[in-house]
C-alpha cells in the first residue's frame, strides 16, 4: 500500500480507502489505484485487516443438505447478495446431524466469521444462545424454533400446506395423504397447512394417510419411496399426495410408477421447492415454489444490516409466500 501510495502521489489512506469501496474517493484517483494494484497483482492481506478491523468480510452458511437445489440457489442468492459488498460465503454441511452442525458452527466461529446463516437441525437452542454469547449476529432460514427471538426470513409453511393441498382438491382428488418431512418447523408448518385446507374443505382424511419422513433432505428420496409404499398398501390408496418437498416427491413418484399405477390419474403428486429439474422428470413435477434465491438474498441483506450497525439489531421475520407450480403430475380430470 506504501508502494502504490509514493509512486501515485497520494496518501495510505487514500489507498485504503479505495480498498474498502470507501464513497468519497474521486472515480480518477480510484481507477489508478485500481490498475496500479492490478499491475503489481497485489492482494490485501485478510487475515492482517481483521486483526485491525475486527471484521473477516465473511458470512458463514450452514445448512442440512448440500444436494438438495433448494438450499444450493439459497446459496446463490446469498453469495449474489453479499459479493456487491466484497464479503465472501462460507458453507458447511450439518448432513442433518445435530452434533455434526454444532462443530461446523465451531468451526465458523473460530474463523471469525462476521455473521451466520443457519437452517438448523438442532433440537434445543442452546447453540444460538452460544453464538449470542460471542456476539455474532445470526439468521435463521427455513427452519424457526418456538421461543427463540431470532431474525429468520422462510416461506410461510403453513401457506404451503394450504395452496398445495387446495391445488390437489381442485383438481379432484378427495383421498388426500400427506408424506410428512422431520420434526422441524418446516415440517410441523406444511402438516398444519395440510390439515387446515381439509378442514376448510370438509374433507376427512383418516390419521394413518400422513405418514412422516425422518430425513426430508440429503435421504430424501429414499424416505419418499418408503412412505408411497405404505401408503399403497392402503385400500382405497389415496388419489392426491402432498410430499413435505421434492425429494420426498422423487421418491413417492417412483414409488408409485413401479407399482404400475400412473400419475396423475391414478394418484396426483405435489411437491415442495420447486426444484430446476421439475420440467424433465419422466412426469413434471408440480410442486409450491418457495422463492428460494429470494430468501438467500433477503438473508444477505440482513445479515450485512446487522454486520454494518452500530447497535444490535432487533429481531426480525420475512416471511415469503409461496407460489403454486402446476404442471403434468396433477393434471387430471376433476370428478
Amino acid at each position: 500500500m506504501k508502494d502504490i501510495a509514493r509512486e501515485l502521489g497520494i496518501s495510505v489512506v487514500t489507498v485504503s480507502k479505495v480498498l474498502r469501496d470507501h464513497p468519497d474517493i474521486g472515480n480518477d484517483t480510484r481507477q489508478r489505484v485500481l490498475k496500479r494494484m492490478k499491475e503489481l497483482n497485489y492482494r490485501p492481506n485478510l487475515a492482517a485487516r481483521a486483526l485491525v478491523t475486527g471484521r473477516s468480510s465473511t458470512v458463514g452458511l450452514v445448512v442440512p443438505d448440500l444436494v438438495h437445489t433448494f438450499f444450493a440457489e439459497i446459496a446463490r442468492g446469498l453469495s449474489k447478495t453479499l459479493r456487491k459488498k466484497n464479503y465472501s460465503l462460507l458453507i458447511a454441511s450439518s448432513e442433518e446431524d445435530s452434533q455434526l452442525e454444532q462443530q461446523e458452527i465451531e468451526q465458523l466461529l473460530a474463523r471469525r466469521v462476521d455473521a451466520l446463516i443457519v437452517a438448523s437441525s438442532q433440537w434445543t437452542i442452546e447453540t444460538f444462545r452460544h453464538i449470542e454469547e460471542q456476539k455474532v449476529p445470526y439468521i435463521l432460514i427455513d427452519r424457526k424454533f418456538a421461543g427463540l427471538s431470532a431474525h429468520f426470513v422462510g416461506v410461510d409453511d403453513e401457506a404451503v400446506g394450504i395452496l398445495a393441498t387446495e391445488h390437489l382438491i381442485d383438481v379432484g382428488c378427495r383421498n388426500l395423504a400427506h408424506i410428512a418431512g422431520p420434526d422441524v418447523s418446516t415440517g410441523h408448518g406444511r402438516l398444519e397447512g395440510f390439515r387446515q385446507a381439509l378442514r376448510q374443505k370438509n374433507i376427512s382424511s383418516p390419521p394413518s394417510n400422513v405418514v412422516v419422513c425422518k430425513h426430508g433432505d440429503d435421504s430424501g428420496e429414499n424416505s419418499g419411496h418408503d412412505a408411497m409404499m405404505r401408503l399403497l398398501r392402503h385400500k382405497p390408496h389415496p388419489d392426491g399426495v402432498f410430499c413435505y418437498n421434492d425429494p420426498v416427491a422423487l421418491g413417492a413418484m417412483r414409488a408409485i410408477l413401479e407399482s404400475g399405477l400412473r400419475i396423475p390419474q391414478d394418484i396426483a403428486i405435489i411437491g415442495c421447492g420447486n426444484i430446476v429439474y421439475a420440467d424433465s422428470l419422466r412426469v413434471p413435477l408440480s410442486s409450491i415454489d418457495q422463492q428460494s434465491e429470494t430468501i438467500g438474498e433477503r438473508a444477505g441483506k440482513l445479515a450485512l444490516a446487522c454486520v454494518e450497525a452500530k447497535t444490535p439489531v432487533r429481531p426480525k421475520k420475512v416471511l415469503l409466500q409461496p407460489k403454486l407450480v402446476a404442471r403434468q403430475s396433477t393434471q387430471r380430470n376433476k370428478t
